[in-house]
């Protein structure tokens, strides 16, 4: 039996805060929380209208904690985290869809928040996520994983099971492709 009185190690791995969620220590899934809101949240607000960044965050995590029993290790826990970020989204968007909501927000609404140039980058930001959501998914992932989560190319390459240069020749056709996408 374990004894649960004991702290949690100093900057465990993500894995092993899991193990200790799973045997009924609560304080891991806090470690776990605060670990991953940040790229969690940032990836969220890149392909989520404003509003509702807040909400879709916290569902996903609600979703994170209701499930982690099922996370088997088969994976890296953040790559589960992004699996379940990556549904969370797209069931947000199917359930506008279902409401017969338009996908973003219209730029009116941007304009009616904000004032001056804080309504240029609202705009901005709706078209932005616009253009990645039309995107191949393959494209919107790997622009997600270098500007929504900073990761590296060597990061992304190990992540996907790519090498370097099939990382790098995917990077520039998604860069060229949301280009592509805002010239029109």
């Amino acid at each position: 039996m374990e004894n649960t009185s004991n702290p949690i190690l100093q900057d465990p791995s993500d894995e092993l805060l899991v193990q200790h969620f799973k045997d009924g220590r609560q304080e891991a899934f806090d470690l776990l929380y605060s670990r991953h809101l940040p790229k969690v949240y940032k990836r969220v607000r890149y392909i989520v209208p404003e509003n509702d960044v807040e909400d879709v965050t916290q569902e996903i995590f609600i979703a994170a904690l209701n499930s982690i029993s099922s996370f088997r290790g088969e994976a890296k826990f953040s790559t589960w985290l992004r699996t379940l970020t990556n549904y969370k989204v797209a069931e947000f968007y199917r359930k506008r869809t279902r409401k017969q909501e338009p996908p973003l927000a219209p730029l009116s609404d941007a304009s009616a928040h904000t004032t001056g140039s804080t309504s240029k980058i609202m705009e901005e930001r709706v078209y932005l996520q616009g253009a990645l959501q039309s995107l191949p998914d393959n494209y919107r992932e790997i622009i997600l994983l270098r500007f929504a989560e900073d990761l590296q190319f060597n990061e992304i390459a190990e992540l996907t099971s790519q090498n370097l240069e099939a990382t790098k020749s995917l990077f520039r056709r998604a860069i060229a492709a949301l280009r592509n996408h805002l010239d029109k």
